[in-house]
């Protein structure tokens, strides 16, 4: 008897650690060998921190070129102010739109870490043709400064068409490059897990607040090389910076989680075809489509009753159970999940006229008025966006570390407050910002009007800049809500397939 109850012992102790194994395995997930991972040896922050910088490397990168674009286009190109506005508005109009194409190739074909890795090439690759096109002997801004005749300055057609060839070839590659990465740092952590789940929702703000201390460094630094110093070092720096990335991004593989990719239809495919079929049965009657889901065993749950025309896609036009001509209700489910987010990208469509405001309106409201600090320096009217920046790198910490904890123990939910709530919170705090901008400007118009300065839009109004400065910090502390909000909205809101996908609409809000 004893030694019976000894051998059952011995059995369940040497049972225990396959069981723990077990429960360490990732569900839905395989490592860079298709093979199953581990909790405890894969993804989480170990991989994140991996691929955010690899972001703020891409980003630097990014506005390393847009931020100053026009100054040397204006410069050793010798354009035009006009037609250099042009150009940058058309290369940052395709920059901007290209995440979408990107993420459609990723999420339908490529997988998000292939896309990450071809991009990366084809960014150095642009990157070091835009370096040689800044420092090809023909290309000497100094030269053409010294001389009066400007046909003596024209830049040759080839070196023209190489440098815009590298400037879209860098636009391609920011397209493919933007919304993998950040999907695929989020796919690092597993919603299912609870304490992963918290960690996902704190990923979205640090990568926030990364890209912003990122963008920081650009503006300080790589502006000041370009300006002062040259424009293929200034170019030369952000290739490096990808190349090493580059690096990073491969040494953090054998970590990496990658969803296990179905031999079913893609999720474009399933969903193309469930809009297709519903439309197809537009004359099938709420009955049939209660029988079809009363067969199924389809039980109501919530959202169910949303857009019901969907459901007719259950339904074959000829009556037939043919599971070719007919859709699944998961199908069905995925179809309804992506038109959901229209009303919420719509809306937010108004926060990004707010966005634009603090490089067009707040930025004209500090050139009329006193930028004076001390007796000889004048801050750039322009540089107070820098604030934006500032506010965001100091209040996400304070969100994530605070704010949160002290919401989840009133709420009980995980993340503190829901991401409408989030989103909706910035919204309202950009109202105020908006409120004060207007406050402030019309204390401006005022003042001007005190001093008759109403008819001389050039002429300095005795206001201090400083007035903008209260508008500028809140609306960075709204970026905090929103956009870090929509980010994890619209990419927890897509189907599995989809994620990229998501994360693009959120970055067409901002076109």
């Amino acid at each position: 008897m004893v030694r019976a109850t000894a051998i059952v012992a011995s059995e369940a102790a040497s049972s225990t650690p396959l069981l723990n194994g077990d429960s360490d395995i990732v569900d839905g997930a395989v490592d860079y060998k298709n093979r199953p991972v581990s909790r405890s040896k894969s993804g989480g922050w170990r991989s994140a921190s991996f691929i955010i910088g690899v972001e703020v490397a891409e980003r630097f990168a990014y506005y390393g070129i847009s931020s100053n674009l026009i100054s040397f286009l204006t410069g050793p190109l010798g354009q035009s102010t006009a037609a250099a506005a042009a150009n940058v508005n058309a290369w940052s109009g395709v920059a901007s739109l290209l995440p979408l194409l990107g993420a459609f190739v990723a999420d339908s074909f490529l997988g998000r870490y292939r896309t990450i890795i071809i991009a990366s090439f084809l960014y150095i690759l642009g990157l070091g043709l835009l370096t040689l096109s800044a420092v090809l002997p023909s290309l000497n801004y100094s030269d053409c400064q010294s001389v009066t005749n400007s046909g003596l300055c024209s830049t040759p057609q080839l070196q023209v068409i190489l440098f815009f060839f590298s400037l879209y070839l860098v636009a391609v590659a920011q397209g493919g490059h933007k919304p993998c990465v950040q999907a695929f740092g989020a796919d690092q952590f597993d919603a299912q897990d609870p304490q992963e789940c918290i960690a996902k929702s704190s990923f979205f703000n640090w990568w926030y607040f990364c890209l912003c201390l990122g963008t920081m460094f650009t503006l300080l630094i790589l502006n000041y090389i370009q300006d002062n110093l040259n424009w293929g070092l200034g170019f030369g720096i952000p290739c490096i910076m990808m190349a090493l990335a580059l690096v990073i991004f491969l040494v953090g593989t054998i970590t990496y989680r990658f969803g296990i990719r179905s031999d079913e239809k893609s999720a474009f495919t399933r969903i193309g075809l469930v809009f297709i079929k519903a439309a197809r049965n537009w004359r099938t009657t709420p009955s049939a489509i209660a029988m079809e889901e009363e067969s199924q065993g389809i039980l109501p749950h919530q959202g169910s009753e949303q857009f019901k025309f969907l459901k007719k896609a259950l339904l074959a036009p000829d009556g037939s159970k043919d599971e070719r001509k007919v859709c699944s209700n998961n199908e069905v489910e995925e179809a309804k999940a992506v038109l959901r987010l229209i009303p919420i990208w719509i809306t937010c469509l108004a926060y990004a006229i707010v966005f634009s405001q603090s490089s067009t309106l707040f930025t004209k409201q500090g050139v009329t008025m006193d930028r004076s600090v001390g007796p000889s320096f004048k801050i750039p009217p322009a540089s107070l966006q820098s604030s934006i920046s500032l506010s965001i790198v100091i209040f996400i910490p304070i969100y994530d570390r605070i704010f949160v904890p002290f919401a989840r123990a009133v709420t009980q939910k995980p993340t503190g407050i829901s991401m409408l709530q989030r989103i909706g919170t910035g919204i309202l705090l950009s109202l105020i910002s908006m409120v004060i901008a207007a406050l402030v400007e019309k204390k401006r118009l005022d003042t001007a009007l005190e001093y008759g300065l109403i008819d001389n839009p050039k002429a300095t109004v005795p206001m201090s800049v400083w007035w903008l400065v209260p508008q500028y910090v809140l609306f960075g502390i709204s970026d905090v809500f929103t956009m870090v909000g929509l980010q994890e909205f619209f990419y927890d809101q897509m189907p599995g397939d989809l994620k990229s996908i998501g994360l693009a609409l959120y970055l067409s809000i901002l076109v």
